[in-house]
């Protein structure tokens, strides 16, 4: 279980596999210099509401991993979630779609 925390104070906890794809997409974005919203829902434990975040290009942001090793990475899941960055929602948790995956060689 890997840690997103955006400017110091929000963190949420995403698995490692997620957490990495979410990076690439988020990483892509303000390659670009693109801001956009990036929404999740809370955990439970913290009520059964959403969060969302305004991410821009002079945001904090900070991807803590708890493995070692970095993901096999998922093209498919890398395209549907930047789809959803592109779109006016902007970026929210997908599940890693079925099926076989088309791999992405890390950069």
């Amino acid at each position: 279980m890997g840690t997103f925390i955006y400017e110091g104070s929000v963190k949420v906890d995403f698995e490692d596999r997620l957490l990495t794809h979410l990076q690439i997409v988020i990483a892509d974005k303000l390659r670009r210099g693109e801001a956009f919203q990036f929404t999740w829902r809370n955990d439970p434990s913290l009520g059964d509401g959403r969060t969302s975040v305004w991410v821009h290009p002079h945001a904090s942001l900070v991807y803590k991993y708890s493995g070692s090793r970095r993901p096999s990475l998922n093209r498919t899941w890398v395209d549907a979630l930047a789809r959803a960055a592109n779109s006016p929602s902007g970026l929210r948790v997908l599940a890693e779609p079925a099926g076989p995956a088309e791999p992405l060689e890390p950069s």
